[in-house]
């Protein structure tokens, strides 16, 4: 995949808040969980449902480090027990995921991933005093917990910049999802390209459409002649709609946003469609020399699977709060 370039660095940003584990209170069921024999975090993210391969690279990444903790002694001897909670990356699910870590009275949540997710779901977390290592670009998000992730006003300047001084386009056409993290990051780009005198239109599509009313969105986007496309959407998207915009045969350049980093993208749209795609993103860990030692770890731990990106993020997210415990109480939220 050499012709598939990035052209976002790795950025690791600590939001505002404090990083302390928590007694939880909210839906919690009897008993202390500074009694119990292992102190619990949860996982959220789309476990299953079709942004599975992303949500279980991110599990993966919890579960090494996890494994590496517990082998270390974990916190004062106590194991440190993963709860698996899956919000299909839908925010109709984000109350009811949010309620299972609370039961569980786990006293962390790494994720959830999807911003729309997040929006409903990190203020229920918080007021349960549980912190959240959450893994939302949206900064509507800021505050709610911490962020190893980078946000839409740290990714969408690198974009802006690239479509800019790069591709240097007359016209844009955006294809967007209708999710708060997509929506965001077009409303920003179309901000940045505007004043530069770049005529930007815009497709609006729904997500778990048909491959007929991919086709159609890039037909409709390719009326005006466009430089280039911009996929502002979630990788089972994206890879249909570039897909499409390959078929066409139409020299327009294929800008794909960060969200359609992920393996799934090439999985589905094949090798030559995803070819012609530029990435907005961070390298695959086997990009990075600094990486080497989790490369090795992953693949040992999981044989036949290949880490993804955002396993690296829950990974280091994971060892983030547990170096945290060294100077905070995991019980005691602050």
């Amino acid at each position: 995949m050499s012709r598939r370039p990035f052209i976002l660095g790795a950025a690791a940003v600590i939001a505002a808040g404090t990083i302390a584990s928590t007694a939880v209170g909210g839906y919690a069921v009897g008993g202390d969980p500074s009694t119990y024999g292992t102190i619990g975090i949860a996982v959220e993210g789309p476990l299953t449902g079709s942004q599975a391969s992303n949500g279980q690279d991110m599990l993966r990444g919890v579960q090494l480090a996890v494994k590496q903790y517990n082998a270390k002694g974990g916190f004062n001897g106590r194991n440190v027990q993963i709860v698996q909670v899956d919000d299909q990356g839908n925010a109709s699910m984000a109350e009811s995921a949010a309620a299972k870590a609370i039961k569980a009275k786990v006293v962390a949540v790494i994720g959830p991933y999807n911003s729309s997710v997040g929006l409903v779901n990190l203020p229920i977390y918080t007021k349960a005093k549980i912190v959240p290592v959450q893994m939302t670009s949206t900064d509507d998000t800021t505050g709610y917990g911490v962020t190893v992730q980078p946000k839409n006003s740290q990714i969408s300047p690198v974009e802006s910049s690239y479509m800019l001084d790069v591709i240097k386009p007359a016209k844009v056409s955006m294809i967007v999802t209708d999710s708060a993290y997509t929506t965001g990051m077009a409303a920003r780009l179309r901000e940045a390209l505007e004043p530069k005198g770049v005529l930007v239109s815009q497709v609006t599509v729904k997500e778990n459409l048909t491959q007929a009313d991919y086709t159609a969105a890039v037909q409709q986007a390719l009326t005006n002649n466009p430089t280039a496309v911009y996929l502002s959407t979630y990788f089972p998207e994206g890879a249909r709609l570039a897909s499409a915009l390959k078929a066409t045969g139409n020299p327009a350049k294929c800008f794909a946003g960060l969200a359609n980093q992920d393996p799934g993208f090439v999985t589905a749209a094949g090798i030559p469609a995803s070819q012609n795609c530029v990435f907005s993103g961070v390298p695959d860990p086997s990009q990075f020399p600094t990486a080497k030692g989790y490369v090795k770890a992953y693949t040992k731990a999981f044989p036949g699977k290949t880490p993804g990106t955002w396993g690296t993020f829950t990974y280091d997210s994971a060892n983030i709060l547990f170096a945290s415990w060294k100077k905070a109480d995991p019980f005691k939220y602050a």
